[in-house]
């Protein structure tokens, strides 16, 4: 081989390197804990309910464990229908994807494809639940506006 092959070789290399440790230096999602129980599951909506009901505001609110599959699940009174299936929807898309659906809203606008990946949601309502640093499921929540639905959201995981 070659001096000029070594060194493009060498280069090559440390160039590779490089870029997988700065992918993942930015890959930074925390990882997965024992999963949300029922007990859980039930304060965190009762903290959504409360607050939703103190903004008079109906909504459904869902609470998955950390592969999407739905643990707890509340609808009130008089909320639109598909808010039931999107508020599913947001808190599978949270715990999968280990973020809150905000980031996909703002990540659509900047790479478009975002909007093609699975179960992706681009509404904020949509929390992952966090016990210890790890993520052990999410709730999300739909029924009024997207900002409304994540106030209530995170009224529900301070109620954990």
């Amino acid at each position: 081989m070659t001096q000029l092959k070594c060194i493009k070789l060498v280069l090559g290399a440390a160039a590779l390197a490089l870029v997988a440790s700065h992918a993942s230096a930015q890959d930074q999602r925390p990882g997965y804990g024992t999963p949300v129980t029922v007990s859980q599951a039930k304060k965190i909506a009762a903290g959504v309910i409360a607050e939703c009901q103190a903004n008079k505001w109906n909504i459904a609110v869902a609470v998955v464990d950390t592969h999407g599959l739905l643990i707890y699940f509340e609808r009130m009174e008089d909320t639109q229908t598909a808010s039931s299936k999107i508020a599913i929807m947001k808190a599978k898309a949270a715990a999968t994807y280990r973020r809150p659906t905000r980031v996909f809203m703002e990540g659509i606008n900047k790479a478009p494809a975002t909007a093609t990946l699975p179960g992706v949601v681009g509404s904020p309502g949509g929390n992952p639940i966090f016990v210890a640093g790890k993520v052990i499921g999410a709730v999300g929540v739909s029924g009024v506006t997207g900002d409304q639905d994540e106030q209530c959201a995170k009224a529900g995981l301070a109620a954990m």
